[in-house]
C-alpha cells in the first residue's frame, strides 16, 4: 500500500498514550445536514444542545467535507477511503438501480469485522439499488454483523415509518419518529446484542432532516415564533436528530464506553432546497451553493470529533478533511492491519495526528476531489491548498477560488491567476481522467436516478 506522508510535526505534548486495547469508534451520519445548521457552527435559531455541548468536549472541524454533493456517494467514500467515481457509487441510488457498492471494494467494517470487532449498523444505506435483495451485496455483505435499514429514507416519512429491514427481514412499522428509532435499535445492541468482550464499530445513519420529513409535536413546541410551518418542521427535524444523538452519548456514559470511544459526527451533504420557500430550509452558513452543488454549501458539513483524553479537548481543526479520510484515520487508532487493502487507490489520509496535537497540515497523496454528473450543476472540482478549481461537464468552462480569502467562492481567479490557474486546470483534468480509467464506469450508461442512457452499452466493472 502507498506510503503516507506527513508535514513535519510539532512535539506532541499534547498527545495522551493510546490505550493498549483498541478503542471502539461511532461513526454519527445526519442527512442533508447543512453547514450552517447547527448552534455550535453558528445557528442563532436552531436548538440543538447536545451537539453543541458536544463540541465542547472535542474538536470541531471548521473544513470538513463530504465526498460529494448527495447522499450516496458521500456514504460510499465513508467506507471505503475511495472517491465515489472510483469505488463507483457515482450518483444517488433509486430503488431497482443496478449501481451499488461492490463486493470487490474493501470496506472499514469488513476490515473491523476480520480484526476481531463487534459490528453495527442503524439507519439509512443507500448504497443498493436492490435493497434486501440477494442480487446486490446488503449490509451484511460489506462487514456487518447486525443491521437495521432502509433502503433511502424512511416511508411513509419520519413518523412510524414502515420500511425497515433487520437483519433480512422486514420489521413492519414502528411506532414513533425516525432518528430516536434509529437510535433506539443502535442502543438495545450495545446495551443487549453486541459481544461485550469485543470492540466496536457502529455506524449510525439518521434521515433526518432529509425531506420528505416529519417531527415530534413536542420538537415543534421550540419554536413559536417561527410563523412558516415548513421552516417550524425543518428545525424542529435538526433537534429531534440532536435529542437523539444526545440520548447515545448519554448510552455510552451509561455503560462507562465514552472513555475508549471515538465518535465521529458529520453529515453526508449540504442542505435540501433553495433556503427560502421550497422544502429545504437549511444553512450554509453563507457558503455558496447547497445540495447537488461542488461549490462549498453542497460539500462543507459540520463535523465533530470526540475520543475523551486522547483527542483535543473544546478545539477547532481547520485543516481540510473529507469522508475518505475516515478508512485510515480509523485503522491508525485501532491498530488493524490494512495489508488487505492490498495496492489499491485510496483519496483519504489518516487525519489522527491532526486530532491528537498541534499539526497544522497534512500531506495528501490524492487530491481533494469532487464529481457529480447531475445538472443543472454537473461539475467536478478539486481542491488543493486554499485554491479550489471547478469545471463544468464539457471540461471547457472553468472557476478557480482562493478559499482561505474567500470561501463564499465570490471572485473568480482564473485571469488574475493564470500560472496557477492553467496548473490546477491540468492537474484537475489528469486526475479525472484516472479515476475514470480506474472505476466501474456506469456513468457512461445510466443517468443519475438509475435509467439506462439510450443506445448505451454494459461495459467494464460493474457487477464486481
Amino acid at each position: 500500500m502507498r506510503s503516507l506522508l506527513f508535514a513535519t510535526l510539532l512535539p506532541l505534548f499534547l498527545e495522551a498514550p493510546l490505550p493498549a486495547a483498541p478503542p471502539n469508534v461511532i461513526l454519527f451520519l445526519a442527512d442533508d445536514l447543512g453547514y450552517g445548521d447547527l448552534g455550535c457552527f453558528g445557528n442563532s435559531v436552531i436548538q440543538s444542545p447536545n451537539l453543541d455541548a458536544f463540541a465542547k468536549q472535542g474538536v470541531r472541524l471548521t473544513q470538513c467535507y463530504s465526498a460529494s454533493a448527495v447522499c450516496s456517494p458521500s456514504r460510499s467514500a465513508l467506507l471505503t477511503g475511495r472517491t465515489p467515481y472510483r469505488n463507483g457509487v457515482y450518483t444517488w441510488l433509486a430503488e431497482n438501480s443496478e449501481v451499488h457498492l461492490r463486493r470487490s471494494e474493501v470496506t472499514l467494517p469488513t476490515l473491523l469485522q476480520k480484526a476481531g470487532f463487534a459490528t453495527a449498523h442503524t439507519g439509512k444505506w443507500h448504497l443498493n439499488g436492490l435493497f434486501n435483495n440477494p442480487a446486490q451485496p446488503q449490509p451484511g455483505d460489506h462487514g456487518y454483523d447486525w443491521w437495521m435499514a432502509t433502503q433511502n429514507n424512511a416511508a411513509p416519512s419520519h413518523e412510524n415509518p414502515s420500511n425497515f429491514v433487520r437483519n433480512g427481514t422486514p420489521v413492519g412499522e414502528m411506532q414513533g419518529y425516525s432518528a430516536p428509532l434509529v437510535v433506539g435499535e443502535a442502543m438495545n445492541w450495545l446495551r443487549e446484542k453486541r459481544d461485550p468482550a469485543k470492540p466496536f464499530f457502529l455506524t449510525v445513519w439518521t434521515h433526518e432532516p432529509h425531506y420528505p420529513i416529519k417531527s415530534d409535536p413536542k420538537f415543534k413546541a421550540l419554536y413559536p415564533q417561527l410563523a412558516d410551518d415548513v421552516q417550524r418542521e425543518h428545525h424542529a427535524n435538526v433537534t429531534q436528530m440532536d435529542a437523539a444523538f444526545g440520548q447515545l452519548v448519554k448510552t455510552l456514559s451509561e455503560l462507562k464506553l465514552e472513555e475508549n470511544t471515538f465518535v465521529f459526527f458529520t453529515s453526508d451533504n449540504g442542505p435540501e432546497g433553495d433556503g427560502i420557500k421550497s422544502p429545504g430550509r437549511g444553512s450554509t452558513g453563507g457558503l455558496r451553493g447547497r445540495k447537488r452543488d461542488l461549490h462549498e454549501g453542497g460539500i462543507r458539513v459540520p463535523g465533530i470529533v470526540r475520543w475523551p483524553g486522547k483527542i483535543r479537548a473544546n478545539s477547532t481543526l481547520e485543516v481540510p478533511v473529507i469522508g475518505s479520510d475516515l478508512l485510515l484515520t480509523v485503522l491508525a487508532l485501532t491498530g488493524v492491519d490494512a495489508a488487505s487493502l492490498g495496492n489499491r487507490t485510496l483519496d483519504g489520509v489518516n487525519i489522527l495526528p491532526l486530532l491528537r496535537s498541534s499539526s497544522k497540515n497534512v500531506e495528501r497523496t490524492q487530491p481533494l476531489f469532487w464529481r457529480l454528473d447531475m445538472a443543472p450543476n454537473a461539475k467536478i472540482a478539486m481542491r488543493v491548498g486554499d485554491l479550489k478549481i471547478l469545471s463544468d461537464t464539457s471540461r471547457q468552462t472553468f472557476e478557480m477560488y482562493d478559499l482561505n480569502k474567500d470561501p463564499q467562492e465570490t471572485t473568480d481567479l482564473q485571469e488574475s491567476r493564470p500560472v496557477e490557474f492553467v496548473e490546477l486546470k491540468q492537474r484537475l483534468l489528469t486526475h479525472n481522467a484516472s479515476i475514470e480509467a480506474e472505476g466501474p464506469d456506469w456513468w457512461k450508461r445510466l443517468n443519475p436516478s438509475g435509467g439506462v442512457v439510450p443506445g448505451s452499452k454494459p461495459t467494464k466493472g460493474q457487477g464486481q
